[in-house]
């Protein structure tokens, strides 16, 4: 016999849910709720499991979702493609709660469940010349996972369109939006990116699951020393840190693990960001919106007039934003912020650049953190191999003792045939001391400042080789994302 089960929107109101033999409660369980579930398991006799908020949501969408994508299995092709107007209402769309929408609000929920549930950082919708090809990027590679010709390509991408609020009249302008969903009451906030092309405007999501929360700075990969480095970096009572890297090198995670060791009762903290990606008890969070004209440089004048001790701007991108950050700096405010550069010293590079003179840079900079982040190796199938010739050069070239044994990637069932699991942070990390300070002043290059203040092992290829030396990854895998540079 079948075993009975609640309508999911009905579960998750109630907070009650039937699991097998199980009934499974949330803490706000309602009368309601439990009276239907006895009534549906009539004469069964069933073990009750009082869950917290969390472990409830965690249930509920493990229960409801099954693991069925429909995308790789044969119900794929029996969808007729007819898009409805989108339900009416502002209320967050929960991504189980699809079983009477049209086929294409079906094929767009399910291509967005199956990102969710496989941990993408990015969606991609992209049309071309015999159909539609949607891949995913996990863990910083984009897996192919739908290329069929039969898809109505248009309104696929107005769906996402209109979920996202952007004018699907408009295709000749790029545009950009938001999503608010849920997957079995996990919070996902997704950004999208509309481009118009040749067969049509290409559809990129990126995907934030705001219920994953942070991870902790050991888990990140940071070493003990690299650990206190931010803890006294993060106590510094003036001054601008950074942190560099190119998109999706998890900067904002480090910014928020900074945030959290600056936390102090005493002490006011705010963040101007694009988006607020988590949130911070006991921190104050304003939101960017260009639209309106809240750009970083409007919000962070503004936040300086609401007695801030420590200030985190999203991200550094123009001069004036530069500029007023360095004035809060200088009157007394810790400032953390982002700045795309390709390492930690490449960050003073980038602010001479955005036309900070460098008795203003050497005055307020007092640390930078450059990141990446490597695939680490599955521990089920990797497989040792002996150091190269090349390799054992390459080691030594950076000054640093070559291993008895490498590891590369294999390929199992636990994997996914992708030889890889996770990945784990790199960090070059730069305090800027007196000798640091005066060679800013004084206009140094990039390459004396990087000699001036890192060692060998302390920069990126270097830290990306000791992970590669003990099996965290492959040397392939450092190389392909730091590169063979000092």
């Amino acid at each position: 016999m079948d075993t009975p089960r609640l309508p999911f929107a009905f579960a998750r109101d109630q907070q009650v849910l039937i699991d097998g033999t199980r009934l499974v409660t949330g803490p706000e369980a309602g009368l309601a709720g439990l009276r239907e579930a006895q009534r549906r398991l009539a004469r069964m006799v069933p073990q009750v499991e009082e869950l917290d908020r969390t472990g409830f949501e965690a249930a509920l969408a493990r229960v409801y979702d099954g693991g069925d994508d429909g995308l790789t299995r044969g119900s794929e092709s029996e969808l007729l493609f007819d898009l409805e107007d989108p339900p009416a209402g502002s209320r967050q769309r929960d991504l189980l709660d699809d079983a009477g929408d049209a086929p294409v609000i079906q094929l767009v929920n399910r291509l967005l469940r199956r990102a969710v549930m496989s941990g993408a950082s990015d969606l991609h919708v992209e049309p071309h010349e015999k159909g539609l090809r949607v891949r995913m990027r996990i863990d910083g590679f984009l897996q192919e996972i739908m290329d069929r010709p039969d898809l109505p390509v248009r309104r696929v991408v107005s769906r996402l369109k209109v979920m996202a609020g952007l004018d699907i009249a408009e295709t000749r302008l790029p545009q950009d939006g938001r999503i608010a969903l849920s997957l079995g009451g996990r919070m996902i906030d997704t950004r999208v990116s509309s481009l118009p092309g040749h067969y049509g405007e290409r559809i990129v999501l990126r995907i934030l699951d705001r219920s994953a929360g942070l991870m902790p700075l050991g888990a990140l990969g940071l070493a003990a020393a690299q650990q206190a480095l931010l803890a006294r970096m993060s106590s510094l009572p003036n001054g601008i840190i950074l942190a560099t890297g190119p998109t999706g090198a998890g900067k904002t995670t480090t910014l928020y693990s900074l945030l959290q060791l600056a936390e102090r009762g005493e002490r006011n903290i705010v963040t101007v960001e694009d988006p607020i990606e988590y949130d911070l008890p006991g921190i104050s969070q304003s939101q960017i919106n260009a639209d309106i004209g809240m750009t970083f440089a409007v919000g962070l004048r503004a936040v300086l007039r609401q007695d801030p001790d420590v200030i985190l701007v999203g991200e550094i991108r123009d001069p004036e934003t530069a500029s007023v950050a360095a004035q809060a700096a200088l009157t007394g405010h810790l400032v953390f912020s982002s700045l795309h550069a390709n390492s930690a010293i490449g960050a003073v590079v980038r602010l001479r650049d955005l036309g900070i003179d460098n008795f203003l840079i050497a005055a307020t900079l007092r640390g930078m953190v450059a990141q990446r982040l490597l695939r680490k190796l599955c521990p089920a199938c990797r497989r040792p191999h002996a150091v190269s010739p090349d390799a054992s050069a390459l080691f030594t070239r950076h000054l640093m003792p070559a291993p008895d044994t490498l590891y590369e990637p294999v390929g199992c069932d636990a994997c996914g045939g992708s030889g890889h699991a996770g990945r784990v942070g790199i960090f070059e990390m730069v305090e800027v001391g007196g000798r640091l300070r005066a060679a800013i002043d004084q206009g140094a290059t990039e390459t004396a400042l990087t000699q001036l203040a890192l060692g060998a092992g302390e920069t990126l290829i270097g830290q990306g080789l000791a992970a590669a030396a003990s099996g965290q990854t492959s040397l392939a895998e450092t190389l392909r994302v730091v590169g063979d540079v000092a």
